[in-house]
């Protein structure tokens, strides 16, 4: 089957950066290769730059963000546990799923969809939770909602409990800063605004979280205390635990020397540039944006479909006729909402412009 060229602006991969592409298809190193130990050592070193954190327990889980999702509740709940969920998404509901999957007890705190998480309401749904989760960009939606004074909210007035945060659609395009903003577990994944194919998941745990740690989790792969005894070379010595995927880690470490080189105040500002000419484009095409304002993500943007407009033919077209593909919404707004991403590789004026001229182009028709 021949490979198509797609420009794809939806919510899932994106296209990756050249450097990530070029590293993928370099000769594979062995997962226990001295060379490849050391891409793996750079790689967490420069993850920790990323993430905004000194954390010692960095590093690329092998698995999709998802993986990173069920590492988190994995590693730090215990049954009975009272886990508060902020659910304003597809990513907080699926908190709540697997946190219960887990044993926790879990207080569900809900939000109207294209909302963003509220603190107080969070705060005021359990007086001591051991763990409070939230998404910071929610996939589903297109919404921020603010982690920093959620985190902060939550240990000012108990430092027993953990703060998590999934990450997976803001690390590398929106600010994130894991020490600063005092978050104890994160997680990403590297299809979004890192800019590589899916298959990792970065994560970093806090040391207040790390002394919480499940010590025998009902899960080996996921088990961190196994992952970190490989991961962690700083003692001299590595504990075998899984095949890493080489290429995918030489990809990862390839894709953020590129974001760092261009520095993170840089890269931020590009997402949010085009971002806002996204939004102002269309705007001016008479289209009315989904997700609450002040609130709006500048690296996935959710769209209202037009009245009398076939969503699924529309993005058809765009797919078929221009090689572009965009998302559509999720649950009760399926039909009703555009994804559209502009993350990593992605966020350049010159996708802006072919988005909003193919839309202009079709919805010109109807």
């Amino acid at each position: 089957m021949a490979l198509v060229d797609r420009i794809l602006l939806g919510p899932g991969p994106s296209n990756p950066y050249p450097e990530a592409t070029a590293a993928l298809s370099a000769p594979l190193l062995g997962h226990l290769d001295p060379e490849f130990l050391r891409v793996l050592d750079e790689t967490c070193a420069r993850l920790r730059r990323v993430w905004g954190t000194e954390n010692a327990r960095t590093l690329p889980l092998s698995g999709t963000g998802s993986i990173g999702m069920e590492a988190a509740f994995a590693n730090f709940v215990r049954p009975g546990d009272v886990v508060v969920v902020g659910v304003n998404g597809l990513f907080g509901e699926r908190m709540v799923d697997v946190a219960g999957r887990y044993g926790a007890d879990v207080v569900r705190v809900d939000h109207d969809w294209g909302q963003p998480v509220d603190v107080e309401r969070v705060l005021a749904a359990h007086p001591e939770p051991s763990l409070v989760a939230a998404v910071h960009a929610e996939t589903s939606t297109g919404v921020r909602s603010d982690i920093k004074e959620l985190s902060l909210a939550v240990h000012r007035r108990d430092q027993r409990a953990l703060v998590l945060a999934d990450c997976v659609t803001s690390l590398a395009g929106i600010d994130v800063q894991v020490d600063a903003w005092d978050v104890d577990i994160a997680y990403s994944g590297t299809q979004k605004c890192l800019g590589v194919a899916p298959g990792l998941a970065p994560f970093t745990v806090s040391e207040r979280a790390w002394d919480r740690r499940v010590q025998r989790p009902p899960t080996w792969y996921l088990d961190l205390n196994l992952i970190g005894a490989y991961v962690d070379g700083s003692s001299g010595g590595r504990t075998y635990h899984h095949t890493a995927p080489t290429a995918m880690i030489a990809s990862l470490h390839a894709a953020l020397g590129r974001i760092l080189e261009e520095g993170l105040d840089t890269v931020w500002e590009r997402h949010r540039a085009v971002g806002a000419r996204l939004h102002e484009g269309l705007a001016d095409l008479g289209l009315t944006l989904f997700a609450a304002e002040g609130h709006r993500l500048p690296e996935l943007t959710t769209v209202r479909v037009p009245e009398g407009v076939d969503s699924a033919k529309t993005r058809q077209i765009l797919l078929t006729e221009y090689g572009v593909e965009i998302g559509p919404g999720v649950g009760a707004f399926a039909s009703s909402v555009w994804r559209i991403g502009l993350m990593g590789h992605n966020a350049r004026l010159d996708r802006v412009e072919l988005i909003l001229g193919a839309l202009h182009q079709i919805l010109s028709r109807s």
